[in-house]
């Protein structure tokens, strides 16, 4: 009940956002383990006709994770940690880079926007080429709930720092 109600908070706060509503390529993630669920805003793209995608651990350099395009039904498969994730299909890949929101979970974050995640460093090593450009796209935005907010986190040099964050009660930019 309570994920629910969050779940819906966060769509309020994102779901009638100009950014969202703009962007063609937007990536989300399946939530687990307590993460703040963005089907809500999935279920929205989709209707809306914007090319939805979701992470997919790849299957050659697995330190990565590759973006696999998403449309209703499509079949989820569990990796080796058990979370779901698309099935790798030829056509339905893009980069990391191609994409103009990337929709990432987090374990705790600071008012900085600084992320802490579930501590294999995927999304951190998926964007990493942040780091050395002057682009600043996909625009990374960490979904919260807001008890997972922190005074401070320790940022270390291969963090990649989130654009904004948003949780269910509030909006944090750096």
């Amino acid at each position: 009940m309570q994920q629910a109600h969050a779940a819906m908070q966060l769509y309020h706060r994102i779901g009638g956002q100009r950014y969202f509503r703009a962007a063609k390529r937007i990536a989300f993630y399946l939530a687990s383990d307590g993460e703040i669920d963005p089907s809500l805003l999935l279920a929205t793209a989709l209707a809306r006709g914007q090319h939805c995608y979701l992470p997919l651990i790849h299957p050659f350099r697995p330190e990565r994770m590759l973006f696999v395009r998403y449309r209703h039904g499509d079949p989820l498969l569990r990796h080796r940690w058990g979370m779901w994730q698309p099935a790798l299909r030829r056509g339905g890949l893009v980069p990391a880079r191609a994409l103009d929101i990337a929709f990432v979970p987090l374990v705790g974050f600071d008012s900085a926007c600084n992320r802490l995640g579930m501590g294999k460093g995927f999304y951190d090593r998926t964007f990493s080429f942040r780091a050395r450009t002057d682009r600043h796209t996909p625009k990374l935005i960490g979904l919260a709930h807001e008890c997972q907010h922190v005074e401070r986190l320790e940022n270390q040099a291969w963090d990649v720092r989130m654009d904004k964050i948003v949780s269910n009660w509030a909006n944090y930019q750096p």
